[in-house]
């Protein structure tokens, strides 16, 4: 009969911990401004907050309209700038222009240092 040292027991312990630690290491969206939902004046920028530093050349977000009042359309992609901010877990997205009274859809795509992309989208609407 052969036995196990009790330091291979150990070391594919930890080896399991550091696994499972690192499984869960991706960015998750911990809140937004506008809140998901929120209805309000028009913001001058929309703000991601994460729960990881994001590597922003491969993070990104896109502004989409999705609805206009008294007007069914397919969504209508914003002109905004996407950039990231002087906290390294957050992401802006700044319209070229004042939106308009409507419903808006942020699809964001986050990457941290573990590289798996992440996506979701935040929705809320203008006044």
């Amino acid at each position: 009969m052969r036995l196990i040292k009790p330091t291979a027991v150990v070391i594919a312990l930890l080896s399991g911990l550091l696994m499972s630690t690192l499984a869960q290491a991706h960015p998750k969206l911990l809140s937004s401004s506008p809140a998901e939902g929120a209805t309000g004046a028009p913001p001058d920028k929309i703000e991601l907050h994460f729960s990881e530093n994001l590597v922003t050349q491969f993070s990104g977000a896109k502004l989409l309209m999705t609805e206009m009042a008294g007007m069914a359309h397919d969504p209508m992609p914003i002109k905004a700038k996407v950039s990231g901010s002087s906290d390294p877990k957050s992401m802006l997205i700044t319209p070229a222009a004042p939106l308009t009274a409507g419903t808006y859809k942020v699809e964001w795509r986050a990457v941290s240092s573990d590289t798996h992309p992440i996506t979701g989208n935040v929705t809320f609407k203008v006044k």
